[in-house]
């Protein structure tokens, strides 16, 4: 059997920082975590919190999330706490719940050997790592670890910080670097590569050239993983606040045409694509960074309109452009579904979202007032002005609707005469179904209908 990390389970020396050298009280820690460090610590198991906690508390960051590595097996973890759930068949874990926070415990994690059967440990003939549930000590747990800024633990006997792979080194560099043979820690999680990015962007580090430089090779191995998986990947990736450099670092490296191949064929078609998507990413780091409300249906439906764009485009050769464009929906999310997940929560408001595009130029009559009252106006009002501000729209009908929505009745029923009296090509009637042009296309000129010559009637009717 193949070692999955490349590296033997022999014992190494730890690099150990004791607690009046480095900054981390126990004031800082969630006391929900301490229970749990405590509680194993007194049934005589080896208790540390690793990873994020302990890497962003000597960066000077409040930690969200805590995480336990202990001796202890998961039936174990579950005997001593009645509120632990033990989840995962590919990497089994314990959750202990207490109410909202959730303190994720994972035993010591060793290097397979011959012994183990395909039950404990497997690999793909790729490399790719299936199950990965054999138990070892803290410093074999250390080299099975992503980078060396995350394997970092902090002793609860003592209150010290054990370093097994030079972490605390690279912290003070700020530089991120896989632990062990790069090529092999991609081709056995290929998230990786996805993780070294988004890590990267958050701790603002550099990216170690030896980490950083097979990526763009190994980017396909990516389209191994499952969808759901992605998704939930895809969250972290533009929902940390650190959207637009995350974005960057996505393409530079190719890793964004393996999550979204449809947007990133489409770039290239439409100048104001890549605009489009990085406004819609800072705006959405802006709104994080507030405090306020994000929601992946914007995310996606930003991301992957440049993708529906192009496909409408090129079907209106065959077809008019409102089924061009319904089709091209279709095709575009279908594609996309192969790659990354989107639960019909999501998918629902961004179709929501992208069809009320094509309603907002129809404003006549009773029209405007009853796109107002839809429960997505808001999102898609907002999505209107992103596409006029990348320019894939010439500004004014984002204006028309900023100052329709502030004003009352009879002055919002002014605004709409005042469309009664215009030019006959403004109305958007020429698009019956949608409302207006195909996006990136021109609206065409709207013909006048040929009236009929009527028959006067007949003396014997």
């Amino acid at each position: 059997m193949n070692t999955p990390s490349g590296q033997q389970g022999t014992h190494l020396t730890p690099h150990v920082l004791p607690r009046d050298e480095h900054p981390i009280s126990r004031r800082m820690l969630s006391e929900n975590a301490l229970k749990v460090l405590y509680r194993l610590d007194q049934a005589g198991f080896e208790a540390y919190l690793v990873g994020g906690c302990v890497r962003d508390s000597l960066l000077g960051s409040i930690p969200k999330d805590f995480d336990v590595a202990t001796s202890a097996t998961p039936e174990q973890v579950r005997q001593l706490f009645r509120n632990a759930r033990v989840i995962g068949r590919r990497f089994r874990i314990v959750h202990v719940r207490f109410g909202r926070e959730i303190i994720e415990v994972t035993t010591f994690r060793g290097t397979p050997g011959e012994d183990h059967d395909n039950s404990l440990a497997h690999q793909s003939d790729d490399g790719l790592l299936l199950r990965d549930n054999v138990w070892g000590s803290v410093d074999e747990d250390a080299i099975r670890r992503d980078f060396t800024v995350n394997a970092l633990y902090y002793s609860i006997s003592d209150f010290s910080i054990h370093d097994w792979t030079g972490g605390l080194e690279d912290l003070e560099a700020r530089r991120l670097r896989l632990i062990g043979d790069p090529e092999v820690r991609y081709r056995e999680d290929p998230v990786r590569m996805l993780r070294a990015v988004r890590f990267a962007a958050k701790l603002d580090f550099s990216i170690d050239a030896a980490t950083g430089d097979p990526i763009h090779e190994l980017a396909p191995l990516l389209l191994q993983i499952p969808p759901a998986r992605l998704f939930e990947e895809v969250l972290k990736l533009f929902l940390g606040g650190h959207a637009v450099t995350t974005w960057r670092q996505l393409q530079h490296y190719g890793l964004f045409a393996m999550l979204f191949p449809g947007a990133a064929e489409s770039l290239a078609e439409f100048d104001w694509a890549e605009p489009m998507i990085e406004r819609a990413l800072a705006n959405t780091d802006d709104r994080i960074r507030a405090d306020k409300p994000v929601t992946p249906a914007f995310l996606y439906a930003a991301l992957l309109w440049p993708a529906v764009a192009a496909s409408a485009r090129s079907l209106e050769a065959d077809m008019p452009p409102v089924p061009a464009l319904q089709q091209a929906t279709q095709q575009v999310v279908s594609r996309q579904l192969q790659h990354t997940a989107i639960p019909k929560r999501f998918s629902m408001p961004m179709r929501e979202i992208w069809d009320l595009q094509a309603r907002l130029p129809r404003r006549r009559g009773k029209r405007a007032f009853t796109t107002l009252q839809h429960p997505r106006f808001r999102a898609a009002y907002d999505f209107l002005l992103l596409r006029e501000t990348a320019g894939e729209l010439a500004p004014g009908l984002g204006e028309w609707w900023t100052r329709f929505q502030d004003l009352g009745d009879e002055a919002q029923r002014d605004m709409i005469q005042q469309l009664q009296q215009g030019p006959q090509e403004e109305d958007a009637d020429d698009f019956p179904e949608t409302g207006g042009p195909p996006p990136g296309g021109k609206p065409r000129r709207r013909r006048a209908p040929r009236r009929r010559r009527r028959t006067p009637p007949s003396d014997d009717s």
